[in-house]
């Protein structure tokens, strides 16, 4: 007989209602992959544009679909001769969004590729808190705009799941962080070590002066930022406008005109070096968790909610114990 476990899937594109808990067949691990009981995952912007059809050019119209990029687990199948882990280890890992398998359920299988031993000074819920946001703002910082100590950066979208993990990055490489939020998050990007915060609503970008480099988490009004690049300066977008995604991939390719200046974008699918590095940087204290609040499987759709009311400080968790 096959083995189920409990997942989350939705039937057709819609609002957070459309999701539910659902039965489905336990994963099997092809070659070369392994498979993860998963105790925590977060909720993406990724997540809400897949629900919601905004994707749906990309990810089509057969259903049900699941949900869940990041998960923290304990390894419960794989190749005898994995490199560094044993069976029972807790690793942390991502999905590759174009196999199918997801993380918004009990067990995951996955690449033995995208995983790697989860740090041992975390908590699972406070630990998926980072994977997203620290992979994806090392590859925007580290790899291609290239901080430098006492470069000026600018983190818009602070108070985010990434922008969160940005800011604390940012500043562990030497930079002088300016970091755009709400005015109700001013306190909690603050405390994670901006030297400014900025309220969004307040300030255009005209007024906020010149940077070596703009890290951009919102996808919307690309060129005007753009333009606050200093000679030399680098900026990366890592998300397109959610409300007009054509606009921004648009402003995204137009921006290689600029040469060295163009807006960089790109999409993570980190590999065992990223979550490898990940967690030293972790364990050395260069990263804390910022961890809003948990729900269990069962109440994902209220989690959904949650992050588009907007207002979240960090991410979203979805633990699968209760």
């Amino acid at each position: 007989m096959e083995k189920s476990m409990r997942a989350v899937v939705f039937d057709r594109y819609g609002g957070p209602e459309v999701l539910h808990e659902r039965h489905v067949a336990m994963p099997v691990a092809r070659a070369g992959d392994v498979v993860v009981r998963v105790d925590a995952t977060s909720v993406n912007g990724a997540d809400l544009m897949l629900r919601s059809g905004k994707l749906a050019l990309v990810t089509g119209r057969r259903f049900p679909k699941q949900l869940g990029i990041d998960f923290v687990g304990t390894l419960v199948e794989a190749d005898p001769d994995l490199d560094g882990l044993s069976i029972g280890d807790r690793v942390w890992g991502a999905v590759d969004p174009r196999r199918g398998p997801r993380s918004l359920a009990e067990w995951v299988s996955v690449p033995a590729t995208q995983i790697a031993r989860a740090p041992g000074n975390l908590t699972a819920e406070e630990a998926v808190t980072l994977i997203a946001g620290g992979t994806t703002a090392h590859t925007a910082l580290v790899d291609h705009a290239k901080v430098q100590p006492g470069e000026r950066v600018l983190v818009r979208g602070a108070a985010g799941g990434v922008g969160s993990v940005a800011v604390q990055l940012a500043k562990s490489l030497g930079a002088t962080v300016t970091a755009l939020a709400s005015a109700s998050s001013s306190e909690f990007v603050r405390n994670l070590g901006a030297d400014a915060v900025i309220d969004y609503r307040a300030t255009s970008p005209a007024q906020l002066g010149a940077f070596d480099i703009v890290f951009d988490a919102h996808g919307s009004s690309l060129f005007s930022f753009r333009r606050l690049l200093a000679p030399g300066g680098r900026m990366v977008s890592i998300a397109v406008d959610a409300d007009a995604p054509a606009r921004s991939l648009l402003a995204i390719t137009a921006s290689g005109v600029f040469g060295s200046r163009r807006i960089r974008f790109f999409r993570g699918n980190p590999g065992r070096l990223d979550l490898e590095l990940l967690t030293t940087r972790v364990e050395r204290g260069e990263l804390r968790p910022v961890l809003d609040r948990t729900f269990s499987l069962s109440r994902a759709a209220e989690a959904h909610t949650a992050l588009e009311a907007r207002g979240v400080h960090g991410k979203l968790v979805i633990t699968t114990s209760a």
